[in-house]
């Protein structure tokens, strides 16, 4: 069931992904090469209990770390460790979801670290495309698959694939909700969208080939033929007139 956000909780919608994009930008100052993933997790999960609110990824499902950090051919769920260390030339992904008087905002970006080569960074350059273009065509009467087919051409066009497993998702009171929004499709079909609908676009794009696999952890997964992928996410708003991004 889709839920039609009131006013009220449209106002805590923006207010929590408000949060989550404060987050991604302070924690975008402390990056640099020789840090740990595990330092990345620390640094944000105090920033956002100084703010309030609740990492949602702790403990989620067992989830057991405050934010997903994701490097180079890990497509999503990567488990901030110790062990990884930030390197010249990494693709690190970033995901940060708070829970701010209980709302969810969600969002996530592929940061670049130190000199990265000109393949990995027309990838993370393509995948912010697709995110950024895909958004231009919500609105109301629209339909998710219009979502989908864009992201499909654009990442298609520059030969590269899109994963399929994991997709958007609708989100409020609760982390996922309906509908699931595919990041592939067809112009046309799909649920209709409407005002007040809230959820997440969040392309996950590889290099290579779109086939996935997870890893022992029971969470990290990475591409199949260990090709760099990048993702980047919004947690977004139907307005009367088309879109807000609740997370920009």
């Amino acid at each position: 069931m889709i839920t039609i956000k009131s006013q009220r909780e449209i106002e805590l919608m923006r207010a929590t992904s408000k949060l989550a994009a404060d987050t991604l930008r302070f924690i975008e100052t402390k990056l640099e090469i020789g840090m740990s993933t595990e330092q990345i997790n620390t640094l944000c999960h105090n920033y956002i209990i100084e703010h309030n609110a609740i990492p949602a990824p702790l403990n989620y499902h067992g989830f057991p770390k405050s934010v997903c950090t994701s490097l180079n051919e890990v497509i999503c769920h990567g488990i901030p460790n110790e062990k990884d260390i930030l390197k010249n030339g990494d693709l690190l992904n970033i995901d940060v979801t708070t829970i701010l008087n209980g709302f969810h905002g969600d969002t996530n970006k592929t940061f670049l670290i130190g000199d990265v080569s000109p393949e990995a960074k027309k990838l993370v350059l393509v995948t912010k495309k697709c995110l950024d273009e895909s958004i231009k065509v919500v609105r109301p009467g629209a339909k998710l698959g219009d979502i989908g087919a864009c992201i499909q051409e654009i990442a298609h066009g520059h030969g590269y694939s899109v994963v399929r497993e994991y997709c958007g998702h609708g989100i409020g009171r609760d982390f996922h909700e309906d509908p699931q929004v595919l990041h592939y499709g067809t112009k046309g079909t799909g649920v209709t969208l409407k005002e007040g609908m809230t959820f997440t676009i969040e392309p996950m794009i590889n290099l290579g080939e779109r086939h996935s696999k997870v890893l022992s952890d029971d969470w990290t997964v990475v591409t199949q033929d260990n090709s760099l992928s990048a993702q980047f996410e919004h947690t977004i708003l139907v307005t009367q007139s088309g879109v807000e991004i609740l997370t920009l």
